[in-house]
């Protein structure tokens, strides 16, 4: 008999009108996978003060219409203002009840097809966490050094000697974690410099980390990347902090 496994979504969203509604259509992909009995997805709207709330009450209201299957439970949570992504995790966190929990941006960057292939690791090797990684050598990327994945790799290299990893890309959003795992960790930062937290404090745990290619559909600022050079100072300020903090375990305060 082949083994199963639950997983919940997060999907923090900030104004991505014109997006969301086909990223969330997307992810019924996850219900093809003969390895997932029960799928969980938590929409986080991060204060969005565009028209994304309107286009996610019209999405709530299709899934009355449209057959997703016995497998998934949708679950909408708002914030009253705009926190970022960090907080949003958080708070989708606190209604995660499956063995896995993964996080889904909102635009259309990555694929969910990518997250069928980080689940076997948890079935097969007993993995704590799989981080899907756009610059793997084995992952399909474009060859030229954008000053993103420039930025990206030194930023990786540095959670590297802070963690004792030897990560391609530290700051994916496909962090894959063992739920229970997850919950047990303090988790502080309500921004991006939640990547470079979760993975130094997995890291110090001695969470079971590997790491898979997958492919990646990039954006630029002019449609819409939010993340830009003053999270990258960010970052590297929120790696030399959690380098030094011992707040890794929820039990230990």
């Amino acid at each position: 008999m082949t083994p199963t496994t639950t997983l919940s979504v997060i999907v923090p969203v900030y104004n991505e009108q014109s997006l969301v509604h086909a990223s969330l259509s997307r992810l019924r992909v996850l219900g093809d996978s003969p390895l997932l009995s029960s799928i969980r997805v938590i929409v986080v709207d991060d204060g969005s003060s565009d028209q994304t709330p309107t286009v996610l009450h019209r999405f709530q209201q299709s899934l009355e219409r449209e057959n997703w299957g016995e497998k998934f439970v949708w679950q909408f949570v708002r914030h009253p203002r705009n926190y970022g992504k960090g907080k949003a995790l958080r708070t989708g966190l606190t209604l995660a009840d499956t063995d896995l929990t993964v996080c889904q941006d909102a635009d259309l960057e990555y694929h969910p097809q990518e997250l069928l292939g980080m689940i076997p690791l948890f079935l097969k090797s007993e993995a704590d966490a799989v981080f899907g990684s756009r610059f793997h050598r084995a992952a399909p990327r474009p060859r030229d050094l954008s000053p993103h994945r420039m930025v990206n790799r030194f930023l990786t290299a540095l959670s590297n000697l802070a963690s004792r990893l030897n990560l391609s890309d530290m700051e994916t959003c496909y962090k894959m974690v063992r739920t229970d795992l997850l919950k047990s960790i303090p988790l502080e930062s309500d921004d991006f410099r939640i990547e470079p937290e979760l993975t130094i404090k997995l890291a110090k745990r001695g969470a079971r980390l590997l790491e898979v290619p997958i492919g990646y559909s990039g954006r630029s600022y002019q449609e819409g990347k939010k993340i830009n050079w003053k999270d990258g100072l960010k970052a590297l300020l929120a790696i030399i902090k959690f380098a030094v903090s011992n707040r890794i375990d929820r039990k230990a305060f």
